[in-house]
């Protein structure tokens, strides 16, 4: 099938960033100096190898941040069985850290390079993918041109397209189709997603459903829990996850009311960027409450009212100890994070009213019973406090929730299905004397 042709500002834009490769090289290093990128591994961000490629057919999947890079987990492990390698890259130090510990053996990371055309050429050159996979909504224009060129089909798994994103899409119709076009399949969310995609010039769009649905739970150290479990353990207590800039102040103050109910209670917040320890900290410093960080060795001592989780990778330990959780992005205008992991492990769950970013999940569990909505601070602890002091109706509500999610698992086995044709041409293949494969055919 004859591509659109690259269009006037696909071109501008790849020559912009041929041609800013400085800047970028700039950007990196001011990164790197704030914590954002890893100093180490810098040279992956410009497309330079940081270890050998494995011999014979190599998948590359790509999941953005740490919610696309854990939702690729299931694919990873169906290849891995299916007689492949599998690269992995991600585009955030908070991704690396997590994936980095739980990628199966036949498996590697990598930093997904940015996306200027000699960093991306480099890249590709080295790992000679033979089957690229994407998660959600990365459409980078020169990665998606030059796996074109190279003739590597490209995937969009977990494919979500908001209406913000569409309608800015929309105002350059012929820009979206021509990269559109050159993705072989896209598998989206939901119905909404598919539609979207579809309307902008996506050829092949089908739904498979959310990966998130069939993600691994996350782990905890069991010796922390142990010792935190012990040291909590006569306290009633909440977690306040993934919380954003303009939420802390207002756990803080939902704290402060339910403080009155309950004097050993302890509320939990593991700020969304644990960079942000120290301002919410100040946030429950300002209303008298005594803090402790988990990122300066602080513990939950009896006398600390709120315990700051400012670390990367522990919320599962955290979810583990809290009954009750409020999820975070929603009492500001931030979509709403993702429930699933703390429903599948028992925590029941509130939340704010701006949710769409998983709204179809979140409709589910209302409706069900699972999960509550609230509108701000004064209801939030009104809401609480009603459900920390009642805990059979606390496990009824958490029970709710976990069969809420049920009808929404199976998207691995649905994503896995459609890239079985994939893998079957793959196999077919001959290997080439350096024991690479040589790319599939277009689509």
């Amino acid at each position: 099938m004859r591509r659109p042709s690259v269009t006037l500002p696909l071109r501008a834009y790849r020559v912009g960033l041929w041609v800013g490769e400085p800047a970028l090289s700039g950007l990196l290093a001011w990164r790197a100096q704030r914590g954002k990128e890893d100093p180490l591994r810098l040279p992956e961000r410009r497309g330079l190898p940081g270890r050998a490629r494995p011999v014979g057919p190599l998948v590359w999947m790509h999941g953005a941040s740490v919610g696309e890079a854990l939702s690729l987990i299931g694919l990873v492990e169906g290849m891995i069985a299916r007689g492949f390698s599998v690269l992995v890259t991600t585009g955030t130090r908070a991704a690396a850290d997590l994936i980095g510990a739980r990628l199966p053996v036949g498996a590697v990371h990598q930093y997904m390079p940015l996306d200027a055309p000699r960093w991306m050429a480099r890249f590709l050159d080295h790992w000679q993918p033979n089957l690229a996979v994407v998660a959600e909504s990365e459409i980078w224009p020169n990665m998606i041109l030059a796996l074109d060129e190279r003739e590597i089909p490209l995937i969009l798994v977990n494919g979500r397209m908001s209406e913000r994103s569409f309608r800015g899409w929309e105002r350059c119709p012929r820009t979206a189709k021509a990269l559109l076009s050159r993705i072989a399949i896209c598998l989206s969310q939901t119905q909404d997603d598919a539609a979207r995609f579809a309307q902008l010039g996506a050829p092949r769009v089908s739904i498979s459903g959310n990966l998130k649905f069939d993600a691994s739970v996350p782990p905890a150290d069991p010796q922390q829990l142990a010792y935190l479990g012990s040291m909590v353990a006569a306290r009633p207590i909440w977690i306040a996850a993934s919380t954003h800039a303009g939420e802390d102040s207002t756990i803080a103050y939902a704290h402060a009311l339910l403080k009155e109910r309950f004097p050993q209670l302890l509320t939990l917040i593991a700020p969304r960027h644990p960079s942000r320890g120290a301002e919410v900290v100040e946030c429950a410093a300002a209303l008298g409450l005594r803090t402790a960080r988990r990122s300066a060795g602080g513990r939950p001592h009896p006398s600390v009212d709120v315990y700051v989780a400012d670390t990367i990778g522990e919320l599962g330990l955290f979810y583990r100890l809290a009954p009750l959780g409020f999820l975070g992005g929603s009492l500001v205008s931030r979509g709403g994070q993702n429930p699933i992991e703390p429903v599948r492990l028992g925590t029941a769950v509130l939340h704010g009213p701006h949710v769409e970013n998983f709204g179809m999940v979140y409709q589910a569990l209302d409706r069900a019973g699972g999960a509550v909505a609230v509108q701000d601070g004064v209801e939030l602890a009104a809401v609480a406090g009603e459900l920390l002091g009642n805990q059979a109706r606390l496990a009824t509500m958490a029970q709710a929730g976990q069969r809420a999610l049920q009808p929404f698992e199976g998207a691995v086995a649905r994503t896995l299905a459609v890239l079985d044709p994939f893998v079957a041409q793959m196999k077919l293949q001959r290997l080439d004397r350096g024991g690479r494969v040589r790319p599939l055919a277009r689509a």
